[in-house]
């Protein structure tokens, strides 16, 4: 079954706010997407209508196996079409979110089962982020904060939370990306700022908010 775009947005907004299985009201609903109120609850009503969530009274809602199917198949369109970008034109990885919103909408099944095989089976994005199979079956990483590293050991960068553009080309400046090794050298207790190292580089010095953001694994 086809979508509107705007559906689709909400489906996809729900699916990230909910987690594993948290009710989301319609104000966390509202803020995410930049609607009013009133518009999220009409459009809440036409997807309950359509069996794809679950309500309840004073509670909330969430996506149900259907509504978590759909949305799932849209964050696999977005994120193979950021891998594309990135990977395939060039593009830099805090340049493709805008882009892929567009392309996510595009409904052909074809053309994305196509994209993924040309692409050979990208697991994660240019982000870290996982890219559902043609199921909707998602690749975990183990990966912990670079807040939480011991001294003087090597990681690898391999996800980054909280994506937004000025964060990404900060990082991109400081030569910091999916796949790069670096160590932790110190922590500033009074304002929990890192120190880590690069190899053939610096040392460089990341605010908490920014360390807490950088996923790592072994």
């Amino acid at each position: 079954m086809k979508y509107s775009s705007s559906k689709e947005n909400y489906l996809k907004a729900i699916y990230h706010l909910q987690g594993e299985s948290k009710m989301v009201s319609t104000n966390s609903l509202a803020a995410s997407l930049q609607a009013r109120p009133a518009s999220v609850t009409d459009m809440l009503k036409k997807l309950k209508k359509e069996k794809l969530l679950h309500y309840e009274p004073y509670l909330g809602f969430r996506l149900n196996q259907e509504g978590k199917k759909v949305a799932l198949q849209i964050i696999r369109k977005h994120r193979l079409w950021e891998y594309f970008l990135v990977k395939k034109l060039h593009f830099g990885w805090d340049e493709v979110h805008e882009m892929a919103e567009e392309l996510e909408h595009l409904t052909s099944t074809r053309l994305i089962d196509r994209l993924d095989r040309f692409l050979e089976f990208p697991q994660m994005d240019p982000h870290g982020d996982p890219i559902p199979d043609a199921n909707g079956k998602l690749s975990q990483l183990k990966q912990t904060s670079l807040l939480n590293l011991p001294f003087n050991r090597a990681f690898t960068v391999s996800g980054v939370s909280g994506q937004s553009q000025e964060m990404l080309e900060w990082l991109g400046q400081k030569n910091i990306r999916i796949g790069t090794r670096l160590e932790v050298r110190n922590k500033l207790p009074f304002d929990n700022s890192v120190e880590i190292k690069i190899k053939n580089q610096l040392p460089v010095t990341l605010s908490e908010q920014v360390a807490k953001n950088i996923l790592v694994h072994e």
